[in-house]
C-alpha cells in the first residue's frame, strides 16, 4: 500500500534558512539533490508527526514477496525511515520487541542534563504545598513548627511517590512493544518547505522597534507619545509576525540541553551563591520581613496583627496582607534547625534561592533561545550582575534581595511561568498545566505583589493564545495561574479590610517613570527598550516568539500615557503598578539579543569568497553583541557590588546590614537585665535594626514609612516621629512636652550618641540616669533609663 506522508515539523525554509540550511537555487527544500547533512542538537530536538493516508483505489500497489522493489525516494532522503522491507509476508505476525534499555553513561548523561528542570519544578511543588499548609495553619491554629514538620513529611511522601511513578514508567517502557504490520513499501519523509514572514515584512517591523527603543532611552528631548507610539506599532507588527509564523510552522519540540550546558549553568548558579554570602545590602524593608521571621522564630506565632509599633495591638499594614508565607518559612526553618532566624535567611535560605534564580533563568533562556543559549545565559547574568545601582533596578532585586520574597518572584517564578506557559501551549500536557498551578500557588506565597502582576503577564500570554485560535488553552492557562493569588488576596480582604486609602496612593510613576525606573535611560534604557520591541523576533519559531510578541504588546498598550493613570484609578493600587513591566523577563530577554543572526554571503563582489565559512561568520557576530553589550553594562552600569547599589562587600559572610550598626544594638541588647521595662528610644538608624535581632528588644519607631498606614497627623504616629528626631540630634523640645511624649509611649529606656549632649541633658532633668556607655571610635553610645521605673539595679 502506498502512503502520503504529511508533517507538520518545523523546519526553516529556504528563505529562512541560513548558508548551512538551504539548498541550491532552484533545488527545493535543503538537502534535496545532495546528501543529508547530519543533524546539529537543536535540530535533533524537532518533534516530527507523521499522518499517513491512503492512497486511491487506482493508485498501483507494489507485489509483497522477495522480488518486491521499494518505492523509489527522492535524492537525498537515503536516511527517511522506512514501513516495509521486501520479503515479509502480509499474513506475518511481526515479533514483540523490547525497546533497547540505555546505557549507564547514557543514562547519567540524561540525568545530568535535567537537572535544572528538575531541581526548580521540585521546588515549585514544595513551596506551593509549603504555601497551602501555611493558609491552612490559619483556620485549623497550626504553631509555624508544626506547619514546617507537616511540610517535611508531605515532601518526603512526594518524594518517595515520584520514585514509584518513575520506576512504574520505566517498567513500562522497557515492556515488548509489537511492531507495525510491513507491507513492502517504502514511505518517503519530505519536509515541506515553511513560508514564514518574508524579510521585507520583518525589516520595517525591526527598523520601527529599534527606533522606539532608542526615542524611548534617551527620554527628554520628545514627548513620550513618540516612543509610546512607535513601541505599539512595533509590538502590533511583531505580534503578527509572530501569529503567521505559529499558524505556517508545526510544532517544536522542547530543546534538551546537553550535559556541558548544564555543568556550565550549575557552576555559575553555585558562584552566584557562594557571591550571596559576601555581599550586603541595607534595605529598608527587611524591618518588616526579617522582623517577622524573627518574631517567628522566637514565639513560635505568625503575627497577622501589627507586630512593629505594638505586639499585635493594632491592625497590621493593610498593604502587608499575611498571605506571603517565605517569611513564615525563614522563621520556621531557624527554629527547626536552631539558628537564629537572620542566620537562616541569609546562609542557608538565600544561597538556595540564588541557585534557583540562576537555573530558572537558565530554562527561560534555553527555552526561547533559538541558538547559543549559553551566550544568552551569560550576557542575562552580566546585565544583573553590573546593571543594579537604582533602587528599582531589576540587578538591585536579584542577589541582595531575593529572600524578600519580590525580588524571588521577579527573578524566579516570572520565567519559569514563561517556561512552563510555553511547554503548556505546545503540549497541552495536564502535567504542565498543573505546574502553572502550583507556580501561581507558589508565586502568591513570595509576595502578594503576585496578584497584580501574574494577571498581566498570564492576560498576554492568553492574548497571544487568542491570536491563533486556543481560545481554550488560554481560558485553562489564565485560570490555572491566577485562581489561587486573586483567590487568597480576596479571603484576605473579607477577613482584615481593604487596603487604606493612602497606603495604597504612598507613590506612583506614569508611563514614562514607570521606564525610566525599571528598563532605565541612556544606553541602557536603549538595550532595555531593544528588549521588549525587537528580542521577541529572535526568539525561537512559534511558541516562543507568540509569547514574547505578546508581552510586548500588553506592556506597549501600559505605556500608552494615561493606561496607568487609569488603571491606578480603578484598582487603587498606584503605589506598585510601577512593576508591571516585570512580567517581561527582561534579563532573558537582554541575552537573547545576542543570538541575532545576519545573512552573510558567501562571497563578495570583487573579493571572492569569503576565509570564513557562514557559521563562523555568524558565530562571531553573536560573540561581538555580546561583547558590545556587557561592555555597555560595564560603563554605564553600576555594579551589584558597588557602593553605590548600597552594597557592601565583605572578607567573610556577614548579616545584611551595616557591621558597626550592628555592634551597637547588639551591645544595647546586651543591657536587658539592667533595663526597666517598657520602650527603648534610640537613633533611627539603629532603632530600624532592633527587630531584625530580636522580637523582644521593643523600639519607639522601626521605620518611619510605615507610619502612614495609621494616619500620619495623628498623636501616635507624632510623638514617635519626635523622638526619633530628638534622639537623632535633631532638636530638643520642651521638657514638658517631652516627659509627656516619653509618657504616652512608655519609653523607659534611651540611647544616645555621645555627641547628643543637649538630648542628655534634658533627659538627666527628667529624672533619667545613665547605666551603660560603650566607647567607639566610629560612634560611641550612651543609654540612660528612668529612674522610677522599677528596674534592678545595674550589675558589674
Amino acid at each position: 500500500m502506498t502512503a502520503v506522508e504529511l508533517t507538520v515539523s518545523e523546519r526553516p525554509g529556504p528563505e529562512q534558512a541560513g548558508p548551512e540550511q538551504a539548498g541550491p537555487a532552484g533545488a527545493g527544500p535543503a538537502g534535496a539533490g545532495r546528501p543529508a547533512a547530519p543533524r546539529t542538537s537543536a535540530e535533533a530536538t524537532t518533534t516530527e508527526s507523521t499522518l499517513v493516508e491512503p492512497a486511491p483505489a487506482t493508485a498501483p500497489v507494489p507485489p509483497a514477496g522477495p522480488a518486491a522493489v521499494p518505492a523509489p525516494t527522492a535524492p537525498g532522503a537515503d536516511d527517511a525511515p522506512t514501513l516495509a522491507e521486501p520479503g515479509v509476508d502480509d499474513d506475518t505476525v511481526p515479533a514483540a520487541v523490547a525497546p533497547r534499555r540505555p546505557g549507564v553513561l547514557e543514562r547519567v548523561r540524561r540525568f545530568v542534563a535535567a537537572v535544572p528542570r528538575r531541581i526548580t519544578d521540585a521546588a515549585v511543588l514544595a513551596f506551593a504545598l509549603y504555601t497551602v499548609l501555611y493558609h491552612l495553619a490559619f483556620p485549623f491554629g497550626w504553631a509555624p513548627s508544626l506547619t514546617f514538620r507537616i511540610w517535611l513529611t508531605g515532601c518526603a511522601l512526594l518524594a518517595l511517590l515520584r520514585l514509584v511513578v518513575a520506576g512504574l514508567r520505566e517498567r513500562t517502557a522497557r515492556r515488548p512493544a509489537a511492531t507495525v504490520p510491513q507491507d513492502g513499501t517504502t514511505v518517503e519523509l519530505t519536509p515541506p518547505a515553511r513560508r514564514g514572514p518574508r524579510w521585507w515584512w520583518v525589516l520595517p517591523a525591526f527598523g520601527v522597534g529599534v527606533a522606539a527603543a532608542v526615542t524611548a532611552g534617551i527620554g527628554g528631548t520628545m514627548p513620550w507619545w513618540w516612543p509610546a507610539s512607535l513601541g505599539l506599532v512595533a509590538s502590533v507588527a511583531v505580534a503578527l509576525l509572530a501569529r503567521r509564523s505559529w499558524l505556517v510552522a508545526g510544532p517544536d519540540g522542547e530543546p534538551a540541553p546537553t550535559v556541558w550546558q548544564t555543568g556550565y549553568v550549575l557552576l555559575v548558579s553555585a558562584g552566584v551563591a557562594v557571591s550571596s554570602l559576601y555581599m550586603a545590602r541595607n534595605t529598608p524593608d527587611d524591618v518588616f520581613y526579617l522582623g517577622k521571621s524573627v518574631w517567628v522564630a522566637e514565639r513560635d506565632s505568625v503575627p497577622v496583627r501589627d507586630f512593629l509599633f505594638t505586639e499585635e495591638v493594632l491592625p497590621g499594614l493593610s498593604t502587608q496582607p499575611p498571605i506571603s508565607s517565605i517569611e513564615v518559612f525563614a522563621g520556621a526553618l531557624g527554629r527547626f534547625l536552631g539558628l537564629h532566624a537572620a542566620d537562616a535567611t541569609w546562609f542557608v535560605l538565600l544561597p538556595v534561592l540564588a541557585v534557583l534564580a540562576v537555573l530558572a533563568l537558565w530554562r527561560l533562556v534555553h527555552r526561547w533561545a533559538p541558538r547559543r543559549p549559553m551566550l544568552a545565559f551569560t550576557v542575562a547574568v552580566g546585565y544583573l550582575y553590573l546593571v543594579a545601582g537604582s533602587d528599582a533596578a531589576l540587578g538591585t532585586f536579584h542577589l541582595p534581595r531575593l529572600y524578600e520574597g519580590k525580588g524571588m518572584f521577579v527573578s524566579a517564578a516570572v520565567p519559569l511561568m514563561w517556561v512552563y506557559l510555553t511547554d503548556w501551549l505546545e503540549s497541552r500536557s495536564r502535567w504542565k498545566l498543573f505546574l502553572i498551578f502550583a507556580l501561581g500557588v507558589a508565586s502568591a506565597g513570595l509576595t502578594s505583589t503576585a496578584a497584580i502582576i501574574l494577571p498581566i503577564l498570564v492576560g498576554a500570554a492568553a492574548f497571544a493564545m487568542l491570536l491563533v485560535g486556543r481560545w481554550l488553552p488560554a481560558v485553562l492557562a489564565f485560570a490555572a495561574a491566577v485562581a489561587y493569588p486573586l483567590g487568597s488576596v480576596v479571603v484576605s480582604r473579607l477577613a482584615l479590610g481593604p487596603v487604606t486609602e493612602v497606603g495604597g496612593e504612598t507613590q506612583f510613576f506614569d508611563a514614562e517613570g514607570t521606564y525610566r525606573r525599571t528598563l532605565l535611560v541612556g544606553s541602557l534604557g536603549v538595550i532595555g527598550g531593544l528588549a521588549l520591541w525587537v528580542a521577541p523576533l529572535l526568539m525561537r519559531h512559534r511558541t516562543p516568539r507568540l509569547l514574547a510578541a505578546g508581552a510586548a504588546v500588553t506592556m506597549s498598550v501600559l505605556f500608552v500615557p494615561g493606561v496607568l493613570e487609569f488603571l491606578a484609578d480603578l484598582t487603587g493600587i498606584a503605589a506598585v503598578l510601577w512593576r508591571v513591566p516585570w512580567i517581561l523577563a527582561l534579563p532573558g530577554l537582554i541575552g537573547i539579543l545576542c543570538t541575532v543572526r545576519l545573512p552573510w554571503p558567501a562571497r563578495l563582489p570583487l573579493l571572492g569568497p569569503l576565509p570564513w565559512t557562514g557559521r563562523t561568520l555568524k558565530a562571531l557576530t553573536s560573540a561581538l553583541v555580546a561583547a558590545v553589550l556587557l561592555a555597555t553594562f560595564s560603563l554605564y552600569g553600576t555594579p551589584m557590588w558597588h557602593r553605590d547599589s548600597f552594597v557592601e562587600t565583605h572578607p567573610h559572610p556577614v548579616w545584611k546590614v551595616p557591621q558597626d550598626r550592628l555592634g551597637r544594638v547588639e551591645w544595647i541588647q546586651s543591657l536587658t537585665p539592667a533595663r526597666p521595662p517598657g520602650l527603648l528610644l534610640a537613633p533611627s538608624t539603629l532603632m530600624r535594626l532592633a527587630p531584625i535581632l530580636s522580637s523582644e528588644l521593643r523600639v519607639v519607631l522601626p521605620r518611619d514609612g510605615y507610619l502612614i498606614e495609621y494616619d500620619w497627623n495623628s498623636e501616635f504616629a507624632q510623638d514617635r516621629l519626635r523622638l526619633a528626631a530628638f534622639a537623632d540630634g535633631e532638636g530638643v523640645p520642651p521638657d514638658d512636652e517631652l516627659a509627656a511624649t516619653l509618657d504616652r509611649l512608655d519609653v523607659t529606656t534611651v540611647c544616645l550618641y555621645f555627641g547628643n549632649r543637649a538630648a542628655r541633658r534634658a533627659l538627666e532633668r527628667l529624672d533619667f540616669e545613665v547605666f551603660g556607655e560603650r566607647e567607639d571610635p566610629a560612634g560611641s553610645v550612651r543609654c540612660l533609663r528612668k529612674l522610677d521605673a522599677g528596674a534592678p539595679p545595674p550589675t558589674d
